[in-house]
């Protein structure tokens, strides 16, 4: 069994001429909590698109549970759990009739999907609003309903864009409890965050995209070295020249 869960090389997504993924290589070991960091429109959202088989790439390798992708893109599917960073929800369905669905998409029995469903509405404290229709759902239900039918495989890596998003710090404690323990069982996250101290009190290792190309990797320790945050990490990466370099200039009337 491969030693990575997700092991990509030279990735390149283009779009119209221009290369939003460029050249991307990455490996993500099994058993971690691996933080994909990066700026607005830095290319993490496709890169996930691409690993989970929503798009094509235009280049490149990509194995996923020692599988190749997308030549394996079924049997590897039935083994990853999504959450998007769009809700790509069934509006017209309660939140069990959607638990048990995509139970049933996975093959599990109707009854193992049900009962699993139940399950986890308990577990993300939606059963008091089993009656009401996932278009009524707050953006933080939303995305509680969507963790939740990312676990009912139980499967053994996650793909979680932005998963905290909108959530309320109870619901978020809640799931990232809930992650933890995953990883404990054995199974890999591989979370995008722009809340850097979720990432850094979370994840084991991670890696910085910017403009397509991973700009820094490694264990989170390796990455913060000395008294560094992993703010402080980010912002000299990314702002190489830019921002961080740039002084405040307060304007008069907000002085």
């Amino acid at each position: 069994m491969s030693e990575a869960a997700i092991e990509v090389h030279d990735l390149r997504k283009v779009y119209d001429g221009r290369a939003v993924v460029d050249g991307l290589s990455l490996t993500v070991p099994r058993g971690s909590f691996f933080g994909f960091l990066g700026p607005n429109g830095a290319g993490k959202s496709t890169t996930i698109r691409m690993l989970t088989g929503l798009i094509p790439a235009t280049s490149g390798s990509m194995e996923l549970l020692g599988l190749p992708m997308p030549a394996h893109e079924i049997a590897i599917k039935q083994r990853i759990g999504l959450v998007p960073d769009e809700s790509l929800l069934f509006d017209r369905l309660t939140g069990p009739e959607f638990l048990e669905f995509v139970g049933r998409m996975y093959r599990l029995e109707r009854v193992l999907a049900r009962r699993r469903a139940e399950e986890l509405l308990e577990l993300f404290e939606l059963a008091d609003e089993r009656r009401k229709l996932i278009g009524e759902y707050s953006k933080g239900m939303r995305k509680r309903i969507a963790m939740a039918a990312s676990l009912i495989h139980k499967p053994e890596l996650f793909l979680m864009d932005e998963p905290f998003e909108g959530v309320d710090a109870v619901g978020a404690r809640l799931m990232k409890d809930i992650l933890l323990d995953q990883v404990r069982a054995g199974a890999t996250i591989f979370l995008t965050s722009h809340v850097l101290e979720v990432v850094e009190r979370l994840c084991d290792h991670a890696a910085i995209i910017n403009a397509g190309k991973i700009v820094a990797e490694g264990s989170m320790d390796e990455l913060r070295g000395g008294s560094e945050t992993l703010e402080d990490v980010f912002v000299r990466t990314i702002g190489a020249g830019g921002i961080h370099e740039k002084r405040y200039e307060r304007l008069e009337w907000l002085a």
